[in-house]
């Protein structure tokens, strides 16, 4: 049985037991949740609710010292709450020890530290979301219904503008953020869904879920939509404005078993849930790293698929394509929602660039290979990365490739590559009868970060040979396309200058 397997496996013991019992609960059982035809009946009726709103400190991020208690508008003055400044609103999500998750204090400071002077709140719902969890699930409605009732008199006792007011929930978290925009009487100015659930909620209508009628902007990340639909941990389904699925969204770098048993040995055993949560978990702090790294942002591409993506076929910023991920997002607001895809490291500062290499091949013999490992190295102004492995699932004669490849090091303005075909075993029959060797005349790479799109040439002669097992290919800059000239100046623009609406709020 293979890593992936047991991986599998692991996830799907942890989730029967979750599925296997749902235990009724009296207050679901009579509780209605109003619409809001019903707002002005319910909404100033603060006696039912149950959920708890801290105003955290930068000096204190990990504990609630003080509550805003809704209704009672003394709490606000004795919290200090800055009604001129940025609202933030942090909703966690189910959780198995009915104890606020090491992510919740993590988020509260990398808020702080981009915003200093802001407020942030953390919602505070442990004594529902520990249950089983289809019954936490549909607590979310009443937590919902909570949130939209604390944030509508909160503006109403400050006259805050509803454009300072962001929610940011994370899991069933966002659910629950969902519900709350739906029932308030007046737009949200944002809402960011950290991988939103996805058993109970994929094919669930819009009032029940997050979706992109629940803010003046809506932002979701996607990091653990493995499985089939409603099984997948993570909603897969896009449910905002802009749906960004981070390395396809299914599996991110560092979350295999192998990873995960190692962080459990040393971590002991109270972070065994990590075999389920690390991926799921990963869309927190892609956020967080967007609120810390700002120099090094990184950028996701709408695509139709992600094996186009993976294809290199996407990494257009014309007409809104590509858009930073986190903090920083530029409100595109669009009547579908745009899927947007990006790679990203294991680890933080999870920036990566993007790269497109389009490559024809000639061969003088009918030649079909499958599953072929290649290594890439890219030599440029301000740095280089060597031997970047990768797999090209075909390997044809008389055809154009596109791959995607990236790197961590940022290398500035490419001016050679080298590519070299990795022998696949030790003893390779094909070569007992054929050449297993390609020509080369050119290289195509577009950067998605900068737009540059840059011809190479063998340095060399007509031709580079890509010959498996044998030395590099290596290829020099032959020229600059003259429109990506143009097109890599106003991306510049946008993504540093005036063009680029610089907020976040």
């Amino acid at each position: 049985m293979g890593k992936e397997n047991i991986s599998f496996l692991s996830v799907w013991i942890i989730l029967g037991k979750i599925f296997a019992t749902f235990s009724s609960d009296p207050e679901l059982t009579t509780t209605t949740v109003f619409g809001k035809n019903d707002l002005s009946e319910w909404i100033t009726d603060f006696t039912d609710i149950v959920s708890k709103f801290s105003l955290r400190t930068v000096d204190i991020p990990d504990d609630d010292m003080c509550y805003i208690v809704t209704g009672s508008p003394e709490t606000i003055k004795e919290c200090k709450f800055n009604s001129e400044t940025q609202t933030f609103i942090v909703i966690h999500g189910w959780t198995v020890t009915g104890m606020f998750e090491s992510w919740v204090p993590k988020l509260v400071s990398a808020l702080y530290e981009r915003e200093p002077s802001a407020n942030v709140i953390v919602v505070d719902w442990l004594t529902r979301a520990n249950k089983h969890y289809p019954t936490s699930a549909a607590y979310t409605k009443l937590v919902g219904r909570d949130l939209a009732k604390f944030v509508t008199w909160l503006q109403k006792e400050l006259q805050l503008p509803w454009e300072r007011i962001h929610l940011l929930g994370y899991s069933l978290g966002a659910h629950v953020a969902g519900v709350a925009g739906d029932l308030t009487d007046h737009k949200i100015s944002r809402i960011t869904g950290l991988d939103p659930a996805g058993p109970t909620f994929e094919h669930a209508d819009n009032q029940n879920i997050l979706s992109k009628d629940d803010a003046q902007f809506v932002d979701v990340l996607h990091t653990n939509t493995r499985g089939s639909p409603d099984r997948s941990i993570g909603i897969q389904r896009a449910v905002g404005h802009i749906d960004i699925y981070p390395n396809g969204g299914t599996f991110q770098p560092g979350c295999d078993i192998q990873n995960t048993l190692m962080g459990i040995a040393s971590a002991g055993i109270k972070d065994m849930d990590q075999l389920i949560k690390c991926s799921h978990e990963r869309s927190i702090h892609l956020f967080i790293d967007s609120l810390l790294n700002t120099q090094q942002q990184s950028m996701a591409y709408r695509c139709s698929s992600r094996e186009a993506f993976n294809r290199g076929m996407c990494l257009s910023c014309r007409k809104n394509r590509c858009n930073k991920l986190g903090y920083n997002i530029n409100k595109v607001r669009t009547t579908r929602s745009a899927k947007m895809y990006l790679k990203t490291r294991e680890m933080m500062p999870y920036k990566v660039f993007h790269y497109q290499v389009k490559v024809h091949l000639f061969s003088e013999d009918q030649q079909s290979f499958t599953e072929q490992p290649m290594k890439i190295s890219l030599y440029g102004t301000h740095g280089e990365k060597e031997d970047i492995s990768f797999v090209l699932p075909v390997l044809n004669g008389n055809t154009t490739l596109s791959f995607l490849i990236t790197t961590d090091v940022n290398i500035g303005d490419l001016m050679i590559v080298k590519l070299r075909w990795e022998k696949d075993t030790i003893i390779s029959w094909s070569n007992w009868w054929g050449s297993s060797k390609f020509h080369i005349r050119k290289l195509r790479i577009k950067s998605g970060e900068t737009q540059s799109k840059v011809i190479f040439s063998s340095k060399e002669g007509e031709f580079a040979y890509l010959v498996r097992g044998g030395e590099d290919g290596v290829f020099v800059k032959l020229k600059e396309d003259n429109m990506s000239r143009k097109e890599k100046l106003m991306h510049k623009l946008k993504m540093e200058g005036s063009l680029f609406e610089q907020n976040g709020a």
